[in-house]
């Protein structure tokens, strides 16, 4: 296997809201790389903690175990303020409503020249202009819609203004939160593209948060399956459509609707019980069922697990 870079490392994190009785853990004990130039995607129901990872990664929700670190520094817990700002500028979100994460009252060039105004990345007032009439043509729009407020956009140029407000960081790693989920069909592909156009020209790490599965096969390179705050199946995209071992994964992916008129009204959907793993006795551990491709199980269910990875069932 080629030794790639790791850009971010995720250990052991825990992720839990509330105190005493109200105590909730939303992740539990999650771990998984994700290398340069890549995009790792990150799929499960609505609930299963995906934004979740996703804003500790950022840094808005508080890491209460485990670690994360960035270029192998801990970006969670207490780090320097130079550090803070590095990583303020290095990592970007793109938010899943681009209704709800611009400002209404704020100008477009506001909007995308935040982060450039309190992280002082730019030389001078024609050097700010430059970058943000430089990131509107990267992401297909005008430099002029520059001085309109968000209102007068469609949900498709508003995602794109939130892309260029990421894209004007100049960042290594973003972390794209259901960034198409608000949208209507036919502008998902053409956003689709342009993340994948945008990665190819500035040499982006993706972190592709997303709940519909075929979206997931065609943008990510590997993919990790979430369930209840903990990755149950990590693989290559590839690997987890063509040969899902978790018994939620399997679930998931026979959801997934087929074009196939003939192909949808034959196939069987399998419903997902938890109740199926007796993990009381025998807990599980995240085993390599296979090279480079990871499950949550106990010793039983490997056994059964590799097994159905040899047949190919």
């Amino acid at each position: 296997m080629i030794n790639r870079e790791v850009l971010l490392e995720v250990k052991n994190l825990n992720v839990t809201f509330g105190k005493g009785k109200n105590r909730y853990q939303a992740i539990s004990d999650v771990s998984f790389n994700i290398y340069k130039g890549e995009t790792f995607g990150l799929v499960g129901e609505s609930g299963s903690g995906k934004t979740t990872i996703g804003r500790a990664i950022m840094r808005i929700n508080e890491v209460t175990g485990g670690e994360i670190l960035f270029k192998g520094k801990p970006i969670s817990g207490k780090i320097s303020k130079d550090w803070d700002r590095e990583i303020t500028q290095k990592i970007q979100m793109i938010f899943q409503d681009p209704m709800a994460s611009l400002n209404e009252r704020a100008k477009v060039d506001y909007i995308i020249s935040e982060g450039l105004v309190n992280t002082k990345k730019y030389k001078n007032e024609a050097d700010r202009l430059e970058k943000v009439r430089n990131a509107l043509l990267e992401v297909g729009l005008l430099p002029e819609f520059a001085s309109r407020f968000p209102h007068e956009f469609s949900g498709g140029q508003r995602q794109r203004i939130g892309i260029a407000r990421a894209l004007v960081m100049e960042p290594e790693f973003v972390i794209a939160d259901e960034p198409i989920s608000a949208l209507d069909v036919s502008i998902r592909a053409q956003v689709l593209n342009l993340l994948s156009n945008l990665q190819k020209q500035n040499d982006l790490t993706y972190l592709f948060i997303a709940h519909d599965l075929s979206i997931v096969r065609f943008i990510t390179d590997r993919t990790a399956v979430i369930y209840k705050g903990e990755i149950v199946e990590l693989a290559d995209t590839e690997k987890i459509f063509s040969n899902p071992i978790h018994p939620y994964t399997r679930a998931l992916i026979s959801a997934v609707p087929e074009p196939n008129p003939y192909k949808e009204r034959a196939k069987t959907i399998e419903i997902y019980d938890p109740k199926l793993h007796d993990y009381m006795k025998n807990p599980p551990s995240f085993v390599e069922i296979e090279e480079g491709h990871f499950v949550l199980a106990n010793e039983e269910e490997i056994a059964l697990y590799r097994k159905r990875t040899t047949i190919g069932v």
